[in-house]
């Protein structure tokens, strides 16, 4: 059997680069997953409301090729019709869950995914993200970067719960690399 294919889609502020990614990327690939990152550089003038078309036009290429499993961050999770309508699962980090855009899409969404955001994120909605999915890990405190105030390490923490949220996701935990 070929490896899986996960598509890894930026946030507007936080490329493929930032820790959330080069961590869920790790648990990933120690899973047996093929990444492939989307890079882009958000129009410093895109709304909301033109932001959808515009990651659905980004992101459209990358899946043209078939995906096993979709990794968006905020921004990124304009993307979530593209995961519905393929029946892909998907791991969505801080989605943007006051958008009906985004909510509309998980609603119908028939493949499982994780939705992952934290008490202190304004786009975040931990009502709407367990009624939308069983698989949710919700962070008391943290910001739309994952981030918890005072010491670093705290929100260090919280970088190893996204990956094991994920590994657990995945069926993959404890198969290392």
């Amino acid at each position: 059997m070929g490896k899986r294919r996960a598509v890894l889609v930026p946030g507007q502020g936080y490329d493929t680069r930032g820790p959330l990614f080069a961590y869920a990327g790790e648990a990933l690939r120690r899973i047996g997953f093929d990444i492939d990152e989307i890079t882009w550089r958000a129009p410093a003038d895109l709304d909301l409301d033109r932001a959808a078309s515009w990651v659905v036009e980004q992101v459209a290429p990358a899946l043209a090729e078939p995906a096993h499993l979709l990794v968006g961050k905020s921004l990124g999770s304009f993307a979530a019709p593209f995961a519905a309508d393929r029946g892909v699962p998907a791991i969505w980090l801080t989605p943007l869950l006051h958008r009906a855009e985004v909510t509309g899409a998980l609603a119908r969404a028939t493949a499982p995914f994780l939705l992952v955001g934290g008490t202190a994120d304004p786009s975040w909605d931990g009502v709407a993200a367990r009624r939308l999915s069983p698989h949710v890990l919700e962070v008391d405190g943290a910001d739309h970067s994952l981030l918890l105030p005072g010491p670093l390490a705290r929100s260090a923490e919280v970088l190893g719960m996204v990956c094991t949220a994920a590994e657990e996701f995945l069926g993959g935990a404890g198969s290392g690399g």
